[in-house]
């Protein structure tokens, strides 16, 4: 499977873009994931029709870090009905298994999804945020929010998911998926590996 990675073009394959947000730490309580955001980008393109996103439960009473982002406030009675990270597993895994993964930054996917599943190994990972330093190397910000306005991005993520907004797993994961396909069709990328990207 890894050999053939190796050479596999990434704007002709199959490639699984992830978010997700989380409470961030406070004393006494772990950084836990309260949302998770899925969609496939396929030969260069972004299907929507692969989107998937779910809350993850959190218990209501434990405090949230106050800087981390999100509507995490409006969705803490969601979030106490929402299933756990053990039993949306098995709804995950077909998703994220023997394809490469996606996201921007990807230091947070990897963590929880290694929380998930710890005997297990996923990837290789591409990492937006250090293609898009690599590609537009002059640009003043590089979040993922920033990136998508200034590469005027935003309309077509927007129409992917009407209604949702930056810090919301399924837009961040969306306008990753929107990223790397516009950073696949730029000259000298369309040739770009799998390998080539997830080692950069």
């Amino acid at each position: 499977m890894a050999d053939l990675m190796d050479t596999t073009l990434a704007s002709k394959t199959e490639i699984v873009v992830l978010d997700f947000e989380s409470t961030g730490s406070m004393r006494g309580f772990p950084n836990e994931p309260w949302q998770i955001g899925m969609i496939t980008l396929r030969q260069g393109q972004v299907d929507a029709a692969s989107m998937f996103d779910s809350l993850l439960r959190i218990d209501i009473n434990r405090p949230f870090n106050p800087h981390a982002p999100g509507r995490h406030d409006l969705l803490r009675n969601e979030m106490a009905g929402a299933p756990t990270a053990a039993e949306l597993w098995k709804t995950i895994r077909p998703r994220i298994s023997d394809v490469p993964l996606c996201a921007h930054n990807v230091s947070t996917e990897k963590k929880f999804v290694r929380a998930m599943a710890p005997m297990h190994r996923f990837g290789p990972w591409i990492d937006t945020l250090v293609l898009a330093r690599r590609a537009w190397p002059s640009l003043s910000s590089y979040t993922l929010e920033d990136l998508v306005a200034r590469l005027l991005l935003k309309p077509q993520v927007e129409a992917i998911c009407p209604g949702r907004e930056p810090h919301d797993a399924l837009y961040d994961a969306a306008a990753s998926a929107v990223l790397l396909s516009h950073l696949l069709q730029q000259p000298g990328w369309a040739h770009a590996t799998v390998d080539e990207l997830a080692s950069l």
